[in-house]
């Protein structure tokens, strides 16, 4: 026998970690997540499994076989579909009420005012090298005064680091400027994870590389990044809970069993990130036989 949808009984067992009338205003907000892959897929079911019913998500890619490892919508049934469009189904699946905006041609400078417009959080997802979507996203949410968080997936673990209105922007922690995108790849990963937990049972080190835009992955990363971030969004959401904001950061490596807050002052103007960036490019330059 069939069950209608009920929203107060599909979420009934969040009551206790939060209250009904905090799920309630769950219920009401909007969150924008850029990038439907590894993490973005994740984000969005934990998302509406937490009970937020209104979404903005921006990809313009397909399924493929590349993506079994790692995306929660990589599946047979799904080869070649767009990420947005079978995201969207897979939550409407969970909860039919939700109201999904798609943005098929992923994020750019010209419809991140429509994509970002109206939301209370904003989740990045984007490829890690979507340095030039990325940068322009979290300077408009700086500009609009969005919270913004990203988790990165490391190794079997997440790090990650949030943005909020009036404190430390994207662009002031990882001073990336008008730099090429080699240096702000290195940037990019000396700033995520200061702690480096992942760095030492990294096996075949020559899977990371950076020229050739790809790197190793796993899906356990993934989802302890979406159980990071649909925790990260409940306090902001909520507003209640401490939030650790840039220059704090958090990293949790489930193989090392280790978890670390670091903070940087002056992001990676600080001493010790401007070491590890002159190490990370020399490094790079070396196996690249320059």
């Amino acid at each position: 026998m069939s069950q209608a949808f009920d929203y107060k009984e599909a979420f009934s067992r969040n009551i206790g970690w939060v209250t009904p009338e905090e799920q309630q205003v769950l219920r009401g907000k909007r969150v924008a997540i850029a990038g439907g892959g590894g993490v973005g897929g994740v984000h969005l079911l934990t998302l509406v499994r937490l009970g937020v019913t209104k979404f903005h998500i921006a990809d313009f890619d397909t399924f493929g076989v590349a993506n079994f490892n790692r995306q929660v919508g990589a599946m047979m049934s799904t080869l070649d579909q767009p990420k947005t469009e079978v995201l969207a189904r897979m939550a409407r699946d969970i909860n039919p009420e939700v109201d999904i905006r798609i943005f098929p041609e992923g994020v750019n400078r010209d419809n991140l005012p429509e994509f970002l417009g109206g939301v209370d959080l904003y989740v990045d997802a984007l490829d890690f090298f979507a340095f030039e979507a990325r940068q322009q996203t979290f300077a408009t949410c700086a500009r609009l005064g969005i919270p913004a968080t990203t988790a990165a997936p490391l190794g079997m673990g997440a790090a990650l680091l949030n943005f909020m209105p009036g404190q430390m922007s994207f662009e002031e922690y990882f001073q990336w400027g008008d730099l090429p995108d080699l240096d702000k790849a290195i940037r990019f990963v000396v700033g995520l994870a200061p702690a480096g937990l992942h760095r030492p049972y990294l096996v075949v080190p020559e899977s990371v590389n950076f020229a050739e835009q790809r790197g190793p992955s796993t899906f356990m990363a993934c989802q302890l990044c979406a159980g990071i971030i649909g925790t990260e969004a409940l306090k902001i959401l909520l507003g209640r809970g401490r939030v650790l904001a840039a220059p704090y950061g958090m990293q949790f490596d489930a193989y090392r069993n280790k978890l670390t807050i670091t903070k940087r002052s002056g992001g990676n103007r600080h001493p010790i990130q401007r070491l590890a960036i002159f190490i990370g490019k020399r490094q790079f330059l070396r196996q690249q036989g320059r």
